[in-house]
């Protein structure tokens, strides 16, 4: 049975942590408020440009563009988007369980997937797994810059134009609210554009300078960057949120275990003092009687 001495250190350990995940709420809290701004700044412009697409696209262009056009998927490379750093709830493992899920029904089709982990928790775990890696960008969510988004962009595209794989999807976190992030499993490349339809279209009819074609494949890279962007700090936001619900609830379960030690330790100091005092009448009435 622990002792008085056991159960105050305990309490002292407990109040240490129950700090430490306070702050690190605070922390997240304050980064996420710039995440925010960011993402809600970047998903008009992804959907503006998605849209201009839809609206520039032909039959033709469907057909013969190298970054649209169908093709036969015998290898596919699923892009798996993780947090660098734990401490942030099921984040991680619910976008890990969702890749090998989906890594296994392109198994099942005869299809040969190929792995790009962003993010280090998602590297640690398939690098250690038997599964074939095509590269891999750690590091980068402490200080989230543009630049890694174009690095990754260009080598999936460069991996897709060469013909090493003939599908890229990327599976990430989308950013909901600070309590709820939801999955997504989106399609990069070919780009999934759809013509607009005629009867639908809301958007009015635009000359085009120099030409149609020329404007379209000049979107198209801008397009990729930009969906690439947009789902880094979609990743971003979502991994802040959770963590800062995680620490929240981890300093919540610490203020109630702090409560309960001191509650134990409390009844055990009084059953403590109750046996001395026990003890010494005992021992005055031991006295009493031999007198």
């Amino acid at each position: 049975m622990a002792t008085l001495r056991d159960i105050k250190l305990r309490i002292k350990g407990v109040q240490n942590t129950q700090q430490i995940t306070k702050a690190m709420k605070m922390i997240a809290a304050a980064k996420l408020r710039k995440a925010q701004e960011g993402i809600l700044n970047a998903r008009p412009y992804a959907k503006k440009i998605a849209t201009m697409l839809s609206h520039l696209v032909t039959e033709e262009y469907k057909a013969e563009n190298p970054y649209i056009a169908p093709r036969e998927v015998k290898n596919a490379a699923v892009i798996v988007v993780t947090a660098d750093r734990g401490l942030c709830g099921a984040f991680n493992t619910n976008i890990v369980k969702t890749s090998v899920r989906y890594i296994d029904g392109l198994r099942n089709e005869s299809v040969n997937p190929v792995v790009f982990c962003v993010g280090k928790k998602g590297y640690d775990f398939f690098n250690k797994q038997d599964y074939n890696l095509a590269g891999h960008s750690t590091g980068i969510f402490n200080q989230l810059q543009y630049e890694s988004a174009l690095n990754v962009s260009k080598q999936l595209i460069e991996m897709f134009l060469n013909g090493k794989v003939d599908r890229v999807v990327i599976i990430y976190n989308e950013f909901k609210s600070v309590i709820q992030q939801r999955i997504v499993t989106e399609q990069f490349l070919p780009i999934p554009v759809e013509k607009e339809d005629q009867e639908k279209k809301t958007e009015p009819n635009y000359i085009y300078e120099p030409d149609q074609e020329s404007i379209f494949n000049y979107l198209l890279p801008k397009h990729l960057k930009a969906q690439m962007w947009r789902i880094f700090l979609e990743s971003n936001a979502a991994e802040l949120g959770a963590r800062m619900t995680a620490m929240d609830n981890a300093t919540t379960n610490a203020k109630e275990l702090i409560r309960s030690l001191n509650l134990t330790y409390n009844k055990e100091r009084q059953a403590a003092i109750t046996k001395e005092i026990l003890e010494i009448v005992s021992g005055a009435n031991a006295l009493k009687a031999q007198q």
